[in-house]
This record gives structure tokens, sequence and C-alpha cells, in this order.
């Protein structure tokens, strides 16, 4: 039986070898549908997926996922890129400094959350905290970005999935719409949106 068990185990490898070092990480940051396509454009992720988590409501919806955020399943190669450099992203794509919505979203359901699995991630996401308000000059108690405890991730709706190459100008209506960019630029300079390295 020992025997079977690591023969299965290596052919599983075998066959699928991208997922021996997936990992996964689970972030809200407002409308779902930016963070995924933003955080889709880094080498290294291997997919990412809208739903909700953070909240207690079983089976939530989009029309009712009270208690939850919308976030983001984050799905990537750790062999490829680091958890340091998919938070940098992270925080270039959000306005860290604003804990009651996003951009032109406002509630609960849209304020930035890393949720974290074990001590070494809670250390990972604490150092991003220091170095987002290191690098835009803020104290560190203006960075409103949560970070709870991992639970729960509820794939959200198909429609939702992949949403920004499915409905392209819609998609590119809302969020200019939603000044999401306009912030940004504003927040972060020419690190916005970028995998740049800390300015500290």
């Amino acid at each position: 039986m020992k025997y079977l068990l690591s023969l299965i185990i290596t052919l599983s490898i075998f066959i699928n070898p991208v997922n021996v070092f997936a990992e996964e990480l689970i972030l809200g940051g407002g409308c779902f549908w930016c963070l995924e396509h933003d955080l889709e454009s880094l080498k290294g992720i291997n997919f990412v997926q809208s739903g909700y988590s953070g909240g207690d409501l079983q089976n939530p919806t989009y029309e009712n996922h009270e208690g939850h955020q919308e976030v983001v399943l984050v799905n990537y190669d750790s062999k490829l890129v680091t958890l340091p450099e998919i938070l940098r992203l992270y925080f270039r794509n959000i306005d860290p400094l604003d804990g009651k919505g996003q951009f032109c979203d406002r509630g609960d359901s849209y304020r930035p959350v890393i949720f974290f699995k074990d001590a070494n991630e809670k250390s990972d996401a604490i150092n991003a905290v220091a170095s987002a308000s290191n690098e835009l000059r803020v104290p560190l108690e203006k960075i409103s970005v949560e970070l709870k405890s991992k639970g729960q991730f509820w794939l959200a709706e198909e429609y939702h999935q992949d949403f920004a190459e499915r409905n392209e100008l819609k998609y590119k209506f809302y969020r200019f719409s939603c000044g999401r960019d306009q912030r940004l630029d504003k927040l972060w300079g020419d690190n916005a949106r970028s995998t740049n390295l800390w300015n500290e």
C-alpha cells in the first residue's frame, strides 16, 4: 500500500507538474473584475478566480453576499513568483488608504483585505503594509488594508469570471467611470499597477 501511494504521487507530479508548487492566496480590493484582470498579468500566476470570502453566510451570491468581501483567489507557482511580489502588485492596484470601499464602489463588500493562511503569509502581509506605508510616505496607521485569517472561498457566478476579457468594452467603461486608474496614478505615480521594487 505504501508503494502504491508513492507511485500515485509520483505519477500525479509527472502528469501535472504545475500543481506541485501551486499556492493559493485570497485578496480583496474592490471590484473583483478589476483585481482579477490586474493580477493575471504577473508571470507565475496560474489563474485568478472571482468570488466571495470573509463572512459567515453560506453559498453567497452577487445579489446576497452580506458579510463577505468581493475577493479573488490567486493560484500561483511559488517557483516562478513569490508572495511578496504578488502583494506588491496587489497594493499598486488598490487604494490602501481607503478602508470603506475602493474607488466608486463603497461599503463593506469592497474593503481591501489580505487573507493569510499561516504565520509566514501574515508576516509577508505585514511587511507589505510597512513597505506601502514607506513608499506612500504616510504613517502606518493610515494603511487601511485589513489582515484576516483565511476562511472559505466561494466562487462567484460564471458570468463574473474573466469579465475583462469576455466583456472588454463594458469593463473598460466601468473601470474608467469608476476612476480606478486615475486614483492609482495619483497615489502611486510611476509605480501604479507595476511590479517595480518598493521605494523606501
